[in-house]
């Protein structure tokens, strides 16, 4: 049975910044101020809203919904309400890239009108060569961000062990982190977490 969720307008806070190691009531940061004024490079790494189950049935097929698990109709509710936020606070990616799988894209589709497929941010789970290839791929894609400078921030929705993979970082469903390369250490740096309230 699932809980009640608050209605969007009673979550302007809908995302909380917490940086790593603080509680979310000790952010002195508005996440709207941070991805509206980030220096470019910065990536809203998300996982794809509700979809219960764990992993994809046998014989899965990645261009083939019906075959895959897919987000509950409260996962859509969630995809919509992270959409609503961004909105509310005028914050438009540059990008909207995504793994292949359905929930991924309708996650994507539902939360910002687009989703770009890429194979990176494609599940790894189960896919030992991928998992290789894939992160060191988002790795150097965080790089080249970082080194363009380019205003705004890129959203990328994905998977739990990509993420975590990435970043070394639980998410839950339809949460994320805001993510940057830096350039000093040559490392994946946890920005902020933002969840929905």
């Amino acid at each position: 049975m699932s809980m009640k969720r608050r209605p969007v307008l009673a979550a302007l806070a809908g995302f909380a910044l917490c940086p790593p190691g603080r509680a979310a009531g000790d952010a002195a940061a508005d996440p709207a101020v941070l991805l509206r004024g980030g220096s470019g490079g910065l990536v809203v790494a998300m996982r794809h809203a509700l979809a219960p189950g764990t992993f994809d049935p046998p014989g899965f097929r990645r261009g083939d919904c019906s075959t895959q698990r897919n987000l509950s109709d409260e996962g859509r509710e969630q995809a919509r309400r992270v959409g609503a936020w961004f909105r509310a606070h005028a914050l438009a990616p540059t990008r909207v890239r995504s793994s292949a799988w359905c929930r991924c894209l309708e996650t994507a589709r539902l939360a910002f009108g687009r989703g770009e497929p890429w194979a990176a941010l494609d599940s790894i789970v189960g896919q030992r060569p991928h998992e290789t290839a894939h992160v060191p791929e988002m790795r150097a894609e965080l790089a080249r961000l970082a080194g363009a400078g380019a205003a705004g921030f890129e959203v990328w929705v994905t998977h739990q062990a990509n993420i975590a993979a990435l970043a070394d970082a639980a998410t839950g469903s339809g949460e994320a982190l805001l993510l940057r390369h830096e350039r000093r250490r040559g490392a994946v740096v946890v920005v902020a977490a933002l969840r929905i309230a």
